[in-house]
């Protein structure tokens, strides 16, 4: 049986070869640009550099998760923190998966492992459902039984909260926040992110084989938007380090 390990660094705790491994993972098995971008069907790249500034940036409470399959990285998860109205929000900026990896749980896995005992909401935006799907069941949700009413209601003031500019700049579109918006998204943001549909597309109808969807279409340059409450009251105790290594 393949030997999986999951390890988590606080951002000050992630070096520059980390992100290197990183940045090669990311760029070899994230997608490639649509019709609609300047260098369309060529891969979407990071450096290790943007990597840091972007996801890992200075004075954020930002971690870093990673899972190796028998040595190799397989998949990695990098997250944000931070507060709004007194509750502590856990984002995931970003969740790449390795094409020889997929479909063995291994995203969900890393989501869980985000997890801290402090979390009241959860959050991610992404242009692939597969992605908000595996973020529905690792924090606690049924895809078809996550609370749009919530999404609607708070979603504005969480995100300008955010210290992470992409986030906190995002436009919400779909029927949740404009009910006479006629694009096909209900719960969604415009980023300009022109990112190739086709594999989204594709994981999208096999989903809808087997689930009721909640987030609607995909149209370009939009990604889905999901925010979660903690099913479960957080507890009272406090954990002195959200990120140690496990």
């Amino acid at each position: 049986m393949a030997k999986q390990v999951y390890e988590t660094f606080s951002c000050d705790r992630v070096t520059n070869a980390m992100l290197t491994e990183a940045a090669k993972l990311f760029n070899e098995n994230y997608g490639t640009w649509g019709v609609h971008a300047d260098r369309p069907g060529r891969p979407v790249k990071l450096s290790a550099r943007r990597l840091r500034e972007q996801y890992l940036p200075d004075a954020t409470a930002s971690s870093y998760t990673r899972v190796t399959v028998d040595g190799n990285l397989a998949g990695h998860a990098f997250a944000c923190r931070w507060e709004c109205d007194g509750k502590n929000l856990c984002w995931v900026t970003q969740l790449v998966v390795h094409k020889d990896y997929r479909e063995r749980g291994l995203a969900t896995i890393l989501l869980r492992s985000l997890r801290t005992d402090v979390d009241d909401i959860y959050g991610i935006m992404s242009s692939h459902p597969a992605a908000c799907l595996a973020a529905a069941k690792s924090f606690g949700r049924h895809i078809e039984k996550i609370p749009l009413g919530f999404i609607s209601t708070d979603s504005d003031a969480i995100m300008k909260a955010s210290p992470i500019p992409y986030i906190k700049d995002a436009k919400l579109c779909g029927t949740l926040f404009k009910p006479e918006d006629t694009i096909g998204l209900v719960s969604g943001v415009n980023t300009s992110f022109f990112i190739d549909h086709e594999a989204p597309l594709e994981a999208l109808r096999s989903i809808r084989e087997t689930y009721q969807w909640p987030l609607g279409d995909l149209p370009d340059g939009h990604e889905y938007l999901l925010v979660l409450e903690r099913k479960h009251p957080r507890s009272k105790s406090v954990v002195p380090n959200h990120f140690a290594n496990t």
